[in-house]
């Protein structure tokens, strides 16, 4: 981050919050979506008929809820690694400390630069749910979510967008336990699959550093919305990524990823949504 920022932006999460008030996917915890919903395919596999398209009516969204969380199975999220471009203050620069971090719409810098990440909109719901409690809903609990751009950067680290800090920040659950995010569908750059990073804390005063994180995962998308989403504008790198990589060769997700496996609604047209419950 520059320097020369107004004092504002540097007074870190507790003035927030004192301006705000404040391994293995749960199978079948989506059955329920309905036809017009999306779920992982395989990756070899050709994209469903109700595959996201570039046009049509937005399927309904059905997002998370505490309600069905709690009648799956309640597996721990599986820890994966945060990657070497967290932002947390455990590899280089520290996000969470910057005022203007706890946000749901991370498309855009905040605290003094002005870049936007440009792609298909894509709106993520994550529902954290504590397995301590027969995965009742995570009240208070805090997500710090973080993903590449359409190009396949991150801010803060890769050139070019190492003075930006966009597609990245923290929200607090409600009483559901529901986290909701407004970004773009990330890129795939060589060697993985598309995903989106996030870490838990146990609320929003922890969520200042690493050190205080309850859990560290990914999400994976699924194949026919990535296909949908990389046949647009702005995605010609990942369409070549996508044809050398696989869930069963990356890196993380290889070990399977049913439980990270996100589940979309939408369309590219009008948005898509990635939802998934993530018991900690």
């Amino acid at each position: 981050m520059s320097d020369d920022h107004d004092d504002l932006y540097h007074r870190g999460l507790a003035f927030d919050l004192g301006t705000l008030l404040e391994r293995r996917r749960v199978l079948g915890l989506f059955a329920g979506l309905g036809a017009a919903t999306l779920v992982g395919c395989s990756t070899d596999a050709a994209p469903p008929s109700s595959s996201p398209t570039s046009a049509g009516p937005a399927s309904p969204s059905s997002g998370p809820s505490s309600a069905s969380a709690s009648s799956a199975s309640c597996d721990e999220i599986p820890a994966e690694t945060a990657g070497p471009y967290p932002g947390d203050g455990s590899n280089g620069p520290n996000v969470l400390t910057q005022s203007g971090i706890v946000r749901s719409d991370i498309r855009s810098s905040f605290g003094g630069p002005t870049g936007v990440a440009g792609g298909v909109p894509l709106t993520i719901k994550l529902a954290i749910v504590d397995t301590s409690k027969s995965c009742a809903a995570y009240a208070g609990a805090a997500v710090y979510l973080w993903q590449c751009s359409r190009e396949g950067g991150y801010s803060l680290y890769t050139r070019g967008v190492t003075q930006e800090n966009f597609l990245r920040g923290v929200q607090a659950a409600g009483a559901d336990g529901v986290v909701t995010f407004q970004s773009i569908f990330p890129g795939a750059y060589a060697g993985r699959w598309p995903h989106i990073h996030f870490e838990v804390y146990p609320n929003l005063a922890a969520a200042t550093s690493a050190g205080s994180k309850i859990a560290t995962s990914q999400v994976a998308l699924p194949r026919a919305a990535c296909d949908a989403a990389y046949a647009t504008s702005g995605y010609s790198a990942s369409v070549a990524n996508m044809a050398r990589t696989t869930l069963a060769n990356d890196t993380v997700f290889r070990d399977g990823a049913d439980q990270q496996l996100a589940t979309m609604t939408g369309t590219v047209a009008a948005g898509l949504t990635a939802t998934l419950t993530v018991p900690v």
